[in-house]
């Protein structure tokens, strides 16, 4: 029994039992011998992972083998069959994972980077809020180590001016050194994946201290420096081509310019503790579409303040010299904008370039140029950025970018809650290499009828349907104190289940609260997810615990790619709120793919 003191009184629950729930017992017995009851033989097995787990034939046989040897290792074989708490030990495994933790970097890493979303970081030196925390080499530690591949940095000059400092210019943010941060970038920068580190700069220097930058980053990197031939390139080389490089974007000294702070228009939102809510963008375009309505793309453009802004004055400075050394060594040049969309997005044949938008104006590009932003990015490289009024460090939704094939979505890293982990989520694919193929969906230049995909689209055929059930859950006995969640009694949770993608498969549904236990079994079945484009599809898995009287506590969450989940029952390891695994607490959930009547995909195979 667990006793939780009220007052005076105490009061008495059930102990947490290990035992699965109704449905997973239902599973297991269908399989065992004679089919009531005892172990589940090894030639049963086999059958149970073909038809419930998805494998294959050899798949079978291979996954028959680790099982029984797991059972084995734990003292869970009974007259050499498995038995239920073996069976279910074993569901609850890593091993058993919604994503293959042996499957790696699968995906084709041949290709121009303008193919694959870049695991990108926005401040990256920044500790909090943009306004007034300190700088350090520490968050850029952190996110190379969580896979970040894309690196920004701020560059201005110390007080002395005979120095560069790292910070977030024109607040309160104390600076860093940046030698501690090249010196930290060298370290760290391959010790989770060995695809490139793209080294993105904000440059407010002097062609004095652009030299000195120029003399760090050589003496610094060495020859995991990657200089390009040409000035120009026709076409970006590949992650594979790259492996172990550093790679510098920045603009040439000729257009650098000293920025002046752009302040957006809009209000910082007030979110929720864990963020609002993932919408599906019919809202959003809708009311993008009215507030741009006989407004100028300049006008937006203006407003969204950081790299873009420029002055007269400042341009003349930036013309006197600059130094040919720093500009060999920009690699991946960044395009000054021209503040026209038409202009701004054309496709260059014969180079290819990086652009850069703020939040604000790519909202208004998606509702006017969805198509050429499309077109612009399956040889060009995008990076959209937050707006300045986020100075909370909040996150805005990252799909909104990967819908139209954007590849450097730039999230604050310490910005946590569900647009975070979004992105989280979308990184743990490929292995967590930090590079992602984009789907051929979105580099197809030449679709049947003429026209390139359209993701704002709400009647885009299904491709596939899964369907979702959540067994139960446990650990939070093992990772909280006994009143971490209720002082009165164990915990009350409920989960919450589904789809952040395109607005045709955006969707959230929730189970029933389980009062009073702290192993809750739902054994709750969603239905079928219908999904246009399963391979721009995360799964939202959110456990909360139910309160009357304030806000619901949060029990854990995870993000996780659609086209990489294994049918069949997995276990999914929860997160806390920064999207660091929890030790213990993990779901025991089913997934099942049915290919659409409509659609000739072979998704799931």
């Amino acid at each position: 029994m667990t006793t939780y003191r009220v007052c005076c009184f105490l009061r008495r629950f059930r102990a947490a039992s290990n035992e699965p729930s109704e449905a997973v017992r239902d599973v297991f017995q269908a399989y065992a011998d004679g089919g009531g009851g005892g172990v589940v033989g090894e030639e049963a097995l086999r059958r149970l992972l073909r038809e419930v787990q998805g494998e294959t034939d050899a798949g079978a046989d291979a996954a028959a083998k680790e099982v029984m040897a797991f059972a084995a290792e734990q003292r869970l074989l009974k007259k050499g069959g498995l038995t239920a708490e073996g069976f279910h030990r074993w569901l609850l495994s890593d091993a058993n994972a919604a994503l293959d933790p042996r499957r790696g970097v699968y995906q084709d890493m041949g290709l121009p980077l303008s193919h694959y979303f870049i695991y990108t970081g926005h401040n990256s030196y920044l500790t909090g809020n943009q306004l007034s925390s300190g700088s350090s080499e520490r968050p850029i530690v952190k996110a190379l180590h969580d896979g970040v591949r894309v690196i920004e940095l701020d560059l201005w000059p110390n007080a002395a001016k005979d120095d560069v400092e790292v910070l977030h210019g024109r607040t309160w943010t104390s600076p860093v050194e940046l030698i501690k941060c090249l010196a930290a970038i060298k370290e760290h920068a391959f010790a989770t994946s060995p695809y490139p580190v793209i080294l993105t700069l904000e440059d407010h220097l002097t062609p004095d201290l652009q030299a000195k930058v120029a003399k760090m980053l050589k003496e610094t990197f060495g020859e995991m420096l990657y200089v390009s031939e040409s000035e120009q390139m026709a076409e970006f080389p590949s992650p594979d081509e790259l492996k172990g490089k550093i790679i510098i974007s920045t603009k040439a000294p000729k257009e650098y310019l000293q920025t002046q702070s752009g302040k957006e228009e809009e209000a910082e939102e007030q979110e929720g503790v864990w963020g609002e809510e993932i919408s599906d963008d019919k809202t959003t375009a809708r009311q993008m579409s009215e507030q741009y309505s006989g407004k100028s793309y300049a006008a937006a453009a203006e407003a969204a303040g950081s790299e873009e802004e420029v002055g007269e004055e400042a341009e003349k400075k930036a013309r006197q010299g600059t130094d040919n050394e720093y500009r060999r060594l920009i690699a991946i040049q960044l395009t000054r904008r021209k503040h026209d969309m038409e202009q701004d997005l054309r496709v260059d044949p014969d180079k290819v370039t990086r652009l850069s938008l703020g939040e604000k104006a790519y909202e208004k590009a998606i509702v006017s140029h969805g198509d050429h932003i499309i077109r612009f990015t399956q040889r060009n490289l995008l990076r959209i950025f937050p707006r300045s009024t986020r100075i909370t460090s909040s996150n805005y939704n990252p799909l909104m970018g990967w819908r139209y094939g954007v590849q450097m979505v730039a999230a604050n890293m310490q910005g946590h809650g569900r647009k975070l982990w979004l992105t989280q989520g979308m990184f743990r694919a490929n292995g967590g290499c930090g590079y992602v193929k984009k789907p051929d969906v979105l580099m197809n230049s030449d679709p049947a009828g003429g026209k390139l995909f359209d993701p704002s689209r709400a009647d885009l055929p299904v491709k596939t349907r899964l369907k979702v059930t959540v067994y139960m859950g446990d650990g939070w006995r093992f990772d909280f104190r006994k009143t971490h969640f209720d002082r009165c009694s164990p915990p009350d949770f409920y989960a919450r289940v589904g789809i952040a993608g395109v607005a045709a498969d955006t969707r959230m549904e929730q189970t029933r609260v389980v009062m009073d236990s702290w192993i809750p079994a739902w054994d709750h079945e969603f239905g079928e997810f219908p999904l246009a484009a399963p391979e721009l599809a995360l799964l939202r898995v959110e456990v909360h615990e139910s309160d009357n009287h304030q806000k619901d506590d949060f029990g854990g969450q995870t993000c996780l790619p659609v086209w990489e989940l294994r049918p069949g029952i997995r276990s999914v390891r929860l997160s806390d709120h920064k999207g660091q695994p929890l030790r213990s607490v993990k779901l025991l959930m089913r997934f099942e793919f049915f290919p659409s009547p409509d659609s000739n995909s072979n998704y799931m195979q």
